[in-house]
């Protein structure tokens, strides 16, 4: 009867820890998910401890005082990155108004007589302040489109009738820079979901590049596959030229600094934002002696 009770008790001792234990081991998988939640959808989150457990609970504790570190890093990060990008914004908009006065005064001035020499001086601050102005333009583009959360307006556009047309458009560019188009397009037309105003940007930093870096030729060819518009833009670049394509998609990125005077270097970074602004992606990749721009759009 004596050895009848201690195994009793004992069975008794072993479900009372096995339910200890599995209690334990749901709390530690709910402290899991809670985790994982807080890590995708932000830091207002808490632990919560459901068994009377010292160190479950003192383990929670920590942990949560760590997520309230996390959540107060974050906020000082989000408000620096707002006040950083305000900043820019301010001082661009500062920068518009004397640079629109100084930039006048030196178009009144091509109309005065002027000696050789004040003639080759006036024509390089005109360079210059051209050159300030583009980089100023950026930078307040590149603040509104970082700032902007607003949902964007789309709308279904026909790809191969808009980009025959910005071709059209820029054919006097093309020429005076000597470059044959390669175009490839289907015979029918092929519709995404865009807004027209990013489109036109995007496409206008890309033929940027191209003038820029272009030998001889150009491609822009469309493809429409699985409800997918893949538009692949690029130029045969010089043997020369060195394009880290990893990096060409950075905020200041120049693949020869000595060539990119002109600008703040933001060109490429603002279209990826523009195109991701749409729903898109963009990559580019070098195929051979060729930079190649791939973007894709929603057909539906």
């Amino acid at each position: 009867m004596t050895y009848i009770c201690i195994i009793a008790a004992l069975v008794l001792i072993v479900i009372l820890l096995m339910i200890r234990l599995i209690a334990i081991r749901n709390n530690l998988k709910n402290a899991a998910e809670e985790l994982a939640k807080t890590r995708e959808e932000g830091y207002n989150r808490q632990l919560q401890i459901t068994l009377n457990d010292k160190a479950l609970e003192s383990l929670a504790t920590e942990i949560n005082k760590n997520l309230d570190y996390q959540k107060n890093l974050k906020l000082e990060e989000e408000q620096s990155r707002k006040q950083l990008e305000q900043s820019i914004s301010d001082i661009a908009h500062d920068l518009r108004t004397p640079l629109t006065v100084i930039k006048g005064n030196l178009q009144l001035l091509q109309g005065e007589e002027l000696s050789p020499k004040g003639r080759e001086s006036l024509e390089i601050s005109s360079k210059k302040a051209e050159t300030l102005k583009n980089m100023v333009d950026e930078f307040f583009e590149l603040s509104i489109l970082e700032s902007d959360t607003d949902k964007v307006t789309l709308e279904k556009i026909d790809i191969v009738k808009w980009l025959a047309e910005f071709i059209i458009e820029n054919e006097i560019f093309i020429r005076e820079k000597g470059l044959e188009p390669d175009i490839r397009f289907p015979e029918k037309s092929v519709y995404i979901k865009a807004n027209p105003e990013m489109l036109n940007r995007v496409f206008s930093n890309l033929m940027t590049n191209i003038f820029k870096y272009a030998h001889k030729c150009f491609i822009v060819e469309v493809i429409e596959d699985n409800g997918k518009c893949t538009i692949k833009i690029g130029n045969n670049v010089k043997g020369d030229d060195t394009i880290d394509t990893e990096r060409i998609f950075d905020r200041t990125y120049r693949a020869d600094k000595a060539r990119s005077i002109g600008s703040a270097g933001l060109g490429l970074y603002i279209a990826k934002l523009l195109v991701e602004k749409q729903n898109g992606t963009i990559d580019a990749e070098m195929v051979d002696d060729k930079l190649i721009f791939t973007i894709e759009f929603n057909t539906k």
